[in-house]
């Protein structure tokens, strides 16, 4: 009986060593940190509460950014010379710079412009104002020790010509690092977004 006491219990540990070596390839157990998340948080947002209506064809749609390849990842890239680009270490975006630069830019102009913002399916493509562009740059210039942002915005109205300008914001950097490169990289977002509500509202 001793024996087959022992022999079950051999069974229930190698049960056991095969389960936590199968959960330990989906996830961490200990070990090394996790990278560090960073996303964008708009310094000028709506207040809960408030509401905006008006026609489909007045509000505005804001599409997203397009990137060079450099951009259409979730990592964040640093300039290190002429020819040579990295990527931060133990850092990544929630999500693709486009769409989180798009989505500040939508929350900052119906905060500081009282812009009813749509996206195209709300609509139903009867919007007659949009504003697109590229977002040219947005990472670490490790030569001058920068958080940069470059945005080509293009702003489309029915009737009306079409018009583009160049955004450009930085913030100078002490070490990169994900803690001080998120912080800059935030505010450079929220200079360019503010740049682009003040150039649509006083057209």
């Amino acid at each position: 009986m001793r024996l087959a006491v022992t022999f079950h219990n051999v069974k229930i540990a190698a049960a056991v060593l095969v389960a936590s070596a199968m959960l330990s390839g989906c996830v961490s157990l200990g070990g090394e940190a996790p990278v560090s998340m960073l996303t964008l948080s708009a310094d000028a947002s709506v207040t809960a509460g408030v509401s905006k209506s008006g026609l489909a064809k007045d509000a505005l749609v804001v599409l997203t950014p397009e990137v060079p390849r450099k951009l259409d990842t979730n990592r964040v890239p640093v300039q290190i010379d002429t020819g040579n680009l990295a990527y931060l270490k133990d850092s990544v975006w929630t999500d693709k710079p486009a769409i989180l630069v798009q989505q500040l830019l939508m929350e900052t102009l119906a905060a500081k412009n009282g812009t009813l913002i749509l996206s195209e399916i709300e609509t139903s493509g009867k919007a007659d104002n949009y504003l697109s562009g590229q977002l040219v740059d947005f990472g670490i210039d490790a030569r001058s020790m920068e958080a940069v942002g470059i945005f080509d915005a293009v702003r489309i109205r029915k009737g009306n010509p079409i018009e583009k300008r160049r955004f450009e914001a930085r913030e100078k950097l002490v070490k990169i690092e994900p803690r001080q490169a998120g912080e800059a990289l935030n505010m450079v977002a929220n200079k360019l977004s503010g740049d682009v509500a003040a150039w649509l509202a006083a057209n």
